[in-house]
């Protein structure tokens, strides 16, 4: 498994930054078709699960995920969640963190991905197609 990160400076408060990149649902907007469904109750918090399902028809895979560390942003603190992949197809983790830059924020996305099946062979195109997928999320999710 390889590591992806990816980092955003984003002219969004923190505050929004935050709310926007642990939105899930608003994530299946920007990777081709995935749906997310979040399949505890609200809030988000240690807990959470949901669930992006990617696919046409019968022809799909779902990648499970719970919220394991949760702490919003407070004052200068960044904001920091991991996400674990209990999923029977895509294993590994997710970080995601919020701070404060000048009147705006940063964003960094981290992330191990392993898709069962796939040779340790193809993890570095695996990364690859991560970094611009995952990239792609970020930059629409601070756009909006």
């Amino acid at each position: 498994m390889r590591s992806i990160q990816i980092r955003h400076h984003s002219r969004l408060p923190v505050g929004e930054a935050w709310r926007r990149l642990t939105d899930w649902e608003r994530h299946g907007a920007y990777v081709p078709f995935t749906r997310v469904v979040v399949t505890t109750p609200p809030p988000t918090g240690v807990g959470t699960r949901f669930t992006a399902r990617t696919g046409v028809g019968r022809v799909a895979f779902e990648d499970v995920m719970e919220v394991v560390r949760w702490q919003p942003p407070a004052g200068s603190r960044p904001g920091h969640c991991r996400l674990e992949k209990r999923g029977s197809v895509m294993t590994g983790w997710a970080e995601l963190e919020v701070g404060p830059s000048g009147a705006g924020s940063w964003v960094v996305w981290r992330e191990v991905l392993h898709i069962a099946g796939l040779p340790a062979a193809f993890d570095s195109v695996t990364a690859l197609c991560g970094h611009r997928l995952f990239g792609r999320v970020v930059r629409r999710l601070m756009e909006e």
